[in-house]
């Protein structure tokens, strides 16, 4: 079993400081970073089970924060910006590339709410930082038409079957331009709250990443 070293940060995206937890293993299969809508509890909220099952199935991960927890207290309606969200990971972009131990593992990224459409944003921006994208239902057509139909990399949708925005993530799904792949979770909604819910959606994350993140060819010079 890996051993993973955990370290909280904070990341700089323009103005303001954004908190994130950090769990890494230098033999890990990739890097896989979940962009969450909510402010810390990194280790008791259902991202961290999330990536806690991540981190099971041999994968290094990056709890990232899109709100400060100013915004989150007072400026509610920042989780809505899904542009300067979006300017957010790609401020983790940058930050990752001045990280020789993470940047060169193959990197996934994962979101939900309205971080999905604030995900697909990033990779349009920046398509050759991400190998393989997985979005839990959420918000993705808040990404708009262009940002979607640039999405290049490896993309799983998965929702709920329950979820009331379902035929708008369906719409914004079939904007995707790259190699993309639905599946339903049967009885729960966009929340993942039903018992075994969250459970199966990180089973299917697993595989899309084990399937899709290739480890990144070693440098021509490197000893």
């Amino acid at each position: 079993m890996m051993k993973l070293r955990h370290t909280e940060l904070s990341i700089p995206a323009g103005p303001v400081w954004l908190e994130a937890l950090q769990a890494h293993a230098p033999d890990s299969a990739g890097l896989i970073v979940i962009a969450q809508t909510a402010v810390g509890n990194h280790r008791e909220s259902r991202e961290a089970h999330f990536a806690q099952r991540l981190q099971d199935a041999g994968f290094s991960t990056l709890i990232f924060d899109l709100l400060t927890r100013y915004e989150e207290s007072r400026d509610p309606d920042t989780r809505y910006n899904t542009p300067l969200l979006g300017q957010r990971i790609n401020a983790l972009f940058e930050w990752l590339r001045h990280q020789p131990p993470l940047v060169e593992l193959p990197i996934g990224l994962t979101a939900s709410g309205t971080g999905s459409a604030a995900a697909i944003r990033a990779i349009a921006r920046e398509p050759e930082m991400i190998g393989a994208f997985v979005c839990r239902g959420g918000r993705p057509g808040l990404a708009g038409i262009t940002p979607l139909r640039q999405v290049a990399c490896p993309t799983l949708m998965i929702v709920g079957s329950h979820d009331e925005n379902l035929p708008n993530v369906r719409q914004a799904f079939d904007l995707i331009g790259g190699r993309k792949t639905w599946r339903s979770i049967a009885g729960t909604d966009e929340f993942f709250r039903e018992p075994g819910a969250l459970d199966a959606a990180a089973t299917l994350a697993i595989e899309w990443f084990r399937a899709h993140l290739e480890r990144k060819p070693a440098q021509q010079g490197a000893a």
